[in-house]
C-alpha cells in the first residue's frame, strides 16, 4: 500500500506543472538543420536519417500575426509537403517553422505589446502549425530589446518576450492534450552577452524545449580586421567564442541540457589582407559570406593554404597571391565542437543552412561525432 501511495504521489507531482517542456536524454543528441524556404528544396538532397529536427526558415510576423513572407505562401505550402516526405525515411524527424529571422523580426515588438495582442499572435501561430502539420515552433526574434535590422524596439520587449513564450507554451500544451503528442517550442538565441543582459533567459527557458545558440558571426561584415567567425575557444582581441557564449548562457540561467550549439555551414571572406601571420587578425576589406562548398573548392586551389589556430580551435584559409583570408568551419573544427558538446552536457548541435554544404562533409562530421540514438519525443 505504501509503495502504491508513493508511486501515485510521484505521478501527481510530475504532472502538476501547467507547462511542459521536453526532458533531455543524455544518451541522445539533437542535430537541427535550418532550411531556407526561398531556396530550391529537393527532399532527395536532404539526409533526413542524419537529422533529428528541421527548422524551416522563415515565417513572418506582420500585422500582429504569424504569416508567410511576402509572396511566399504558395512556395511555402509546396515546401512543407516536400519536407513531410522526409518522415517516410525518418519517422522520428521533427519539422518546425522558424518565425522571424534577421529581416523578418520587425513585427515582434508590436505583436507582443499587450495580452490581447499576444493572444492574437499565439492563435495565428497555432493555426499555422496545424495547417502544415508541424511538430513545433522556433522563434527567431532578432532581437528582443535590441535594434536588430532597424526593428521597432522597446525596453518592455524583455518581459513581453517571456510572456509571448509562456502564451505559446500553454497553447501548445493544450493542443498536445488533444493530439496526444508533444509540440516543441524553441528559440534561436543571440551568441553575444548584451542579448543575455537585456533579456531574461532564466525565465524564458522555462517555456522552451531547447535554446539554439547562434554561435557564429563573431567577425563579420562590419569588421575591417580579419578573425574567426565561429571559433570554439577565445582567440584575438574580441574574445568571443562558442565556449564563451555557452558559459554565458549558463551564467544567465539556461541549463546546459537545454543548450544547442549552433555551427555555420558557411564562411566569411576578406580581401586586400595584410599578409602578416598568414592574414589572421590583420587589416582587410570584408568581401562576402561564402558557402562551405565554395570554401572547399578554394581549399583545393594551390593558391590557398589551410592554417589551424590551436588556441581558437578553428581553421582558416589564406592566399598570399590573392591577399584573401577566409574563416570557416570544417570537419576537424566540428569534431572538436561536438566533443565540447558532449563534455559539457549540451543538448546537441544546430546549423545554418542545409544548402550551403552540398558536399555533405559537415553534416557527416556532426552526425558521426554525436551519433544520436534518435530524436527525442
Amino acid at each position: 500500500m505504501k509503495y502504491w501511495l508513493i508511486a501515485s504521489l510521484l505521478v501527481f507531482f510530475s504532472c502538476s506543472e501547467k507547462t511542459q517542456v521536453e526532458e533531455t536524454d543524455p544518451t541522445s543528441y539533437h542535430i537541427i538543420g535550418y532550411v531556407a524556404g526561398w531556396k530550391t528544396i529537393n527532399p532527395k538532397n536532404i539526409p533526413a536519417e542524419k537529422l533529428t529536427h528541421i527548422n524551416y526558415a522563415f515565417a513572418n510576423v506582420a500585422d500582429g500575426v504569424v504569416t508567410h513572407m511576402e509572396g511566399k505562401s504558395e512556395k511555402d505550402s509546396v515546401n512543407f509537403l516536400k519536407l513531410q516526405e522526409l518522415k517516410k525515411r525518418n519517422p522520428d524527424l521533427k519539422i518546425l517553422v522558424s518565425i522571424g529571422g534577421w529581416t523578418h523580426s520587425k513585427g515582434f515588438s508590436d505583436a507582443v505589446l499587450t495580452a490581447e495582442r499576444r493572444k492574437k499572435l499565439t492563435d495565428s501561430g497555432i493555426a499555422f502549425l496545424q495547417k502544415y502539420k508541424l511538430d513545433g515552433l522556433d522563434f527567431d526574434w532578432e532581437y528582443p530589446a535590441l535594434q536588430g535590422d532597424n526593428n521597432v524596439v522597446r525596453p518592455e520587449d524583455k518581459e513581453n518576450f517571456v510572456a509571448m513564450l509562456k502564451s505559446f507554451r500553454e497553447a501548445l500544451d493544450s493542443l498536445s492534450s488533444v493530439d496526444d503528442k508533444h509540440y516543441l517550442s524553441t528559440i534561436a538565441s543571440g551568441g553575444f552577452r548584451k542579448y543575455l543582459e537585456l533579456n531574461d533567459l532564466k525565465e524564458a527557458q522555462k517555456y522552451l524545449d531547447f535554446v539554439n545558440i547562434m554561435a557564429y558571426d563573431f567577425y563579420t561584415a562590419g569588421d575591417s580586421v580579419t578573425g574567426h567567425h565561429a571559433n570554439l575557444y577565445p582567440s584575438g582581441a574580441k574574445g568571443r567564442s562558442a565556449q564563451t557564449t555557452v558559459e554565458e548562457h549558463i551564467e544567465f540561467g539556461v541549463p546546459a541540457s537545454k543548450l544547442v550549439l549552433g555551427v555555420p555551414f558557411y564562411g566569411r571572406m576578406w580581401k586586400s589582407v595584410n599578409p602578416q601571420d598568414n592574414g589572421l587578425f590583420q587589416s582587410g576589406k570584408f568581401e562576402m559570406g561564402i558557402p562551405y562548398q565554395q570554401v572547399f573548392a578554394l581549399s583545393k586551389n594551390s593558391a590557398y593554404s589551410r592554417f589551424w589556430d590551436v588556441k581558437a580551435g578553428a581553421p582558416y584559409l589564406f592566399s598570399l597571391k590573392d591577399s584573401t583570408y577566409i574563416t570557416y568551419e570544417d570537419a576537424e573544427s566540428i569534431g572538436l565542437k561536438m566533443k565540447f558538446v558532449k563534455e559539457n552536457g549540451l543538448a546537441g548541435a544546430m546549423f545554418w543552412e542545409m544548402s550551403e554544404d552540398n558536399t555533405g562533409a559537415l553534416l557527416d562530421a556532426l552526425h558521426e561525432a554525436l551519433n544520436p540514438v534518435g530524436a527525442k519525443e
